[in-house]
């Protein structure tokens, strides 16, 4: 069941074992779909999908074009999209604390809570991997991505 669901466009959802939601009323639309793979199901919170133009990726969640949330109580999830980017980015966050942030460990600086992200980008001993390295470039009708939850 869609937990929460954040829009910057008009959007329609639907649930299902899979997940869509489509930006309504737009041109030369691209549709994506995401895999989300390796949800550890035995932790509590949800799988919060989020798109990104550069503005504001990775950190700046509230930046993001698209967000929706659903319970992580599946070892994976598809998301189904269409959308009008010609270039982008996925961050995947297993938010198990519910405050649409990423909770940091006893170090403040490394995160306790699982992420993935586009292009097979990870976190490295510099941080978040920038906008260039998870960049998903949308010159396709069709596109296909699967995502890992990668947990610490």
């Amino acid at each position: 069941m869609l937990k929460q669901f954040i829009k910057r466009k008009a959007i329609v959802a639907s649930v299902t074992s899979a997940l869509t939601f489509a930006p309504v009323a737009q041109a030369n639309k691209s549709e994506l779909t995401v895999h989300v793979t390796n949800i550890d199901t035995a932790r509590p919170g949800d799988i919060v999908l989020m798109i990104f133009n550069e503005t504001g990726f990775p950190k700046q969640h509230d930046k993001a074009i698209y967000t929706l949330a659903t319970p992580a109580d599946n070892t994976q999830l598809r998301f189904h999209l269409e959308l009008e980017l010609p270039v982008f980015a996925v961050k995947v966050l297993h938010d198990e604390i519910g405050d649409r942030k990423v909770t940091k460990n006893w170090t403040g600086i490394i995160p306790s809570e699982g992420l993935g992200f586009s292009n097979g980008a990870t976190l490295s001993w510099r941080g978040a991997p920038t906008f260039k390295n998870a960049a998903i470039v949308g010159d396709s009708q069709t596109l296909s991505l699967t995502i890992p939850v990668i947990y610490p």
